[in-house]
C-alpha cells in the first residue's frame, strides 16, 4: 500500500474510535412519558422565603396633656413640678435619705446628712425620677435624633411619661446627681456611709444604687407601674429584684397619701399601691 492509502486508513479509524466512546458516554434517550415522570418526581422549587416582619412598635395610650394646675390629667415635666408640691403637702420627706425640707431647701442638719462633694446642691430640693429619663427614652428615635430634650419637644408619649407624678419624688439634689441614670441594686447589709447619716450609697465604679430599705417597696412598685405603663423593657434580674422588694415591703401609708393626690390631680394613680392584690399578676 502506498502513503495515501496507509492515511486514509488511519483517518477512518480514528473517526471509529471517536464515535464509538462518544455514544458510549451520552445518557440513553428517555421517551416522553419516561420523561414526564421524572419531571413529576423531581422536588419542585420553592419560592424565596420572605423577610420576616419586624414586631410593631408597642403603643402606649396617648393622652391629651395639660397645663392648668387644677386641670386633672397628665402633664409634661415642666407642668408636672408645679403640682408636687401639693402631692407632698405634709409628706415633705427627702426619698433617699428621709431629710425633710421646706420650701426648695433641704434640713440636711435634722438628718445627719454630710455632702459627698457638693453642698450648695445638697440642700437644694430636686424632683428625682425614679424611674430615669434616660430609661424612658434613650431608645426613642427623638433622643438618638437630639437627646433628651429634643424628645421633651417632640415625643407627646416621652413628656407624658417624664411628667407622670407617679414617678417623682423628691430628693436631696446631691444625691439626685450622683444617682444619674445608674439602675437599682442591693449588694451589701451593712453600707458604708457615703452622705454622713444617709442610708442610701452610689457605687460609681460599677454604676448603681442602692436605696435606703425604708423606700426599696416604694421604688420597686414605681419601678414596675412605670414599665408596664410604658411598655420599657426590663432585665430579668431587674424584674426579679424589683418583684423581690415589692413583695418584702408592704404598701406604707405614705405611699397611700401620696396615690390618692395623684389620682386627683392626675387622674391615674399606681395601681400596684391602690390595688396590692395586683402585684400577684406582675410577680408570679
Amino acid at each position: 500500500m502506498n502513503k495515501q492509502t496507509i492515511g486514509i486508513i488511519i483517518a477512518i479509524i480514528t473517526a471509529l474510535i471517536s464515535w464509538f466512546n462518544h455514544d458510549r458516554a451520552a445518557p440513553p434517550k428517555q421517551a416522553p412519558a419516561q420523561q414526564q415522570q421524572s419531571a413529576e418526581r423531581a422536588p419542585a422549587k420553592q419560592a424565596p422565603a420572605k423577610p420576616s416582619q419586624a414586631n410593631p412598635a408597642r403603643d402606649v395610650e396617648k393622652v391629651e396633656l395639660v397645663n392648668s394646675t387644677k386641670a386633672v390629667g397628665h402633664r409634661d415635666f415642666s407642668n408636672a413640678k408645679k403640682v408636687l408640691p401639693e402631692v407632698f403637702k405634709g409628706l415633705e420627706e427627702d426619698f433617699y435619705c428621709g431629710c425633710h425640707y421646706s420650701g426648695k431647701k433641704m434640713d440636711l442638719r435634722g438628718c445627719g446628712y454630710v455632702a459627698r462633694k457638693s453642698q450648695t446642691r445638697a440642700e437644694r430640693l430636686e424632683w428625682e425620677h425614679v424611674v430615669p429619663a434616660w430609661v424612658l427614652g434613650h431608645q426613642r428615635q427623638c433622643w438618638q435624633q437630639g437627646g433628651r430634650d429634643n424628645c421633651t419637644d417632640a415625643d407627646a408619649t416621652f413628656s407624658m411619661a417624664e411628667g407622670d407624678l407617679n414617678n417623682l419624688v423628691p430628693s436631696v439634689g446631691e444625691v439626685n446627681g450622683d444617682r444619674s441614670n445608674y439602675p437599682y441594686s442591693a449588694w451589701t447589709s451593712n453600707p458604708t456611709p457615703i452622705y454622713g447619716s444617709c442610708k442610701t450609697i452610689v457605687d460609681f465604679q460599677l454604676k448603681r444604687a442602692q436605696p435606703r430599705e425604708e423606700v426599696r417597696g416604694r421604688a420597686a412598685r414605681i419601678t414596675l407601674y412605670m414599665h408596664a405603663r410604658y411598655k420599657l423593657d426590663m432585665s430579668s434580674q431587674d424584674r426579679q429584684l424589683m418583684c423581690g422588694w415589692a413583695k418584702q415591703y408592704p404598701v406604707d401609708a405614705w405611699e397611700k397619701a401620696r396615690d390618692k393626690r395623684i389620682v386627683r390631680l392626675q387622674g391615674e394613680g399606681n395601681p400596684l399601691v391602690s390595688e396590692p392584690q395586683r402585684l400577684a399578676s406582675m410577680c408570679p
